[in-house]
């Protein structure tokens, strides 16, 4: 066994490399925070602060965690183990789909090395199991290049379960079935997979709403999506055009509050969208109690009477992705909520440290201790916190320029699958792997920037872009190799025997 162990880690000399300093930064990483981060949206998660705001099928690994004996220390550690895990098994689809091995190992370095990634796993949030998600869903579906029915159903319901844990996930349908689409075999084929993909990704969201409904009573994903919206739609409205009935003019924005950006809007205590509901009963009692629907009224007034301003500033948001250097752009959600700093990091508005012990402050609460058996008063180790900090600001994250050739490389690979004919058996078969996972990234961006940009949603786009541009690259190299030895005659002639001609005797 050693043996073999030994072999494979020769023959992924880079991989393996790659993984052993991934592993030791999250070791660093596990030992900078006690017992992990605290993120406002923690408490959704471990206190039920906001019901229903967020789907709750995160709840479910972190409570069988807590429920056998672990703390947040451990969450944390099953959450950089994971990190892991995605990380081998990107490489492995890579490697069985003909990626060469240097080229996969280096798909896989951010997953494992950018900071960002790492900090998302030491915060007790979803975001990591969404990524996990997303990853064991595709990978299921490209693990064979010719997958069965029945693996074509278990990677759409994974795929579909990833919505129970981010509400974007729905997105996900789109490379699901695309790749069914591309994958061919004849019309009836290709209508049967599409059916089975739809009706198993329905499925899987399906069950998650009825195992919601039996802990909530209610049937649904989350009830925010309606207002998720308006933090989007109010940061680029312009309200003097707009034909909307006088209530829901209610929820227009000043030039100031534009100015504070979409996540401002969307959650300030002070902005249109809290204050709304008492403007309501002020001056229009019949409304009240119809908050909601004049929300969506508003977003859907902004969609279709102004859709050019929307398109524009989601692809604005957009590029930030591929920008040299990450900053917090003005309206965005301050970037510092997702660095490593010196200190245990706190929101002073639901958490907070005193007498060295963590204080959480839930809605329409006073603060309290955090639960004892969650992981003990909160400890930082300065040193190393300050170290990953120092690698983060310094360059410890994945290139925007290289995102970008990512981007670019997974587009030529995807879009010479338009040439399958001249293509042979093996670059097919890359193509349509780097087709899927780029649908995935342009999807699951695209979708996260249209309600507002935050660098901690562009994480997916870290795990999945760099496969896309490897796939793409690998691509390229066959047609390109492919062109040389059809320049130097090496390609023996596609005839069939008997109608080469005999060679002179």
């Amino acid at each position: 066994m050693l043996t073999a162990a030994r072999v494979t880690v020769r023959r992924n000399w880079l991989a393996s490399a790659l993984v052993a300093v991934g592993l030791v930064l999250r070791l660093l990483v596990q030992a900078s925070y006690g017992p992990a981060i605290v993120y406002v949206d923690t408490l959704k998660y471990l206190y039920n602060a906001w019901p229903g705001s967020d789907p709750i099928a995160y709840k479910i690994p972190l409570k069988m965690i807590l429920a056998f004996g672990g703390d947040l220390s451990t969450v944390e550690l099953v959450q950089h183990l994971l990190g892991i895990a995605i990380a081998i098994t990107l490489y492995a689809v890579l490697v069985r789909r003909g990626t060469p091995r240097w080229l996969a190992a280096l798909a896989i370095a951010p997953v494992l090395l950018d900071s960002y990634q790492l900090q998302a796993e030491a915060m007790i949030m979803p975001d990591v199991w969404f990524e996990a998600m997303i990853v064991a869903g595709l990978a299921v579906l490209l693990w064979r290049k010719r997958p069965a029915l029945p693996t074509l159903i278990v990677g759409a319901a994974l795929l579909g379960a990833s919505t129970g844990i981010r509400q974007i996930g729905e997105i996900m349908i789109v490379p699901a079935v695309i790749f069914v689409v591309v994958l061919g075999g004849g019309l009836r084929k290709v209508l049967t997979n599409v059916a089975a993909v739809v009706c198993a990704f329905v499925l899987a969201i399906v069950l998650y709403m009825g195992s919601a409904y039996v802990l909530t009573h209610h049937f649904r994903i989350s009830y925010s999506s309606s207002s998720l919206v308006y933090g989007r739609m109010s940061a680029v409205v312009d309200c003097r055009t707009l034909s909307i009935p006088p209530a829901a003019r209610l929820l227009c924005p000043t030039k100031c509050d534009q100015a504070q950006g979409p996540d401002w809007l969307q959650h300030a205590s002070q902005g249109p969208l809290r204050t709304f509901r008492v403007k309501l009963a002020e001056h229009y009692l019949n409304q009240a109690g119809n908050d909601a629907a004049l929300v969506n009224v508003f977003n859907h007034a902004v969609e279709r009477q102004q859709p050019l301003r929307v398109i524009r500033a989601v692809l604005r948001d957009s590029v930030k992705l591929f920008a040299f250097t990450r900053d917090t752009s003005p309206g965005d959600t301050p970037i510092w909520r997702w660095q490593f700093h010196g200190y245990f990091p706190t929101f002073p508005q639901y958490t907070q440290i005193r007498n060295n012990w963590l204080y959480i402050r839930l809605p329409h609460s006073v603060f309290r201790p955090i639960r004892p058996a969650y992981g003990g008063q909160p400890t930082v180790n300065v040193g190393i916190a300050r170290f990953m900090r120092a690698y983060q600001v310094n360059g410890g994250y994945t290139p925007g320029p290289l995102l970008a050739l990512c981007l670019i490389t997974g587009l030529i690979g995807s879009v010479l699958l338009a040439f399958r004919r001249r293509l042979t058996p093996e670059a097919r078969d890359l193509g349509v792997a780097c087709l899927t996972f780029l649908a995935a990234s342009v999807a699951v961006l695209g979708m996260s920037d249209a309600f507002e940009f935050t660098w901690r949603y562009q994480l997916p786009g870290i795990v999945m872009l760099p496969v896309a541009g490897a796939l793409g690259i690998a691509v390229i190299m066959l047609v390109l190799r492919r062109r040389r030895e059809e320049g130097s005659g090496q390609i023996v002639s596609e005839r069939a025997p008997e109608e080469v001609a005999a060679p002179a005797q």
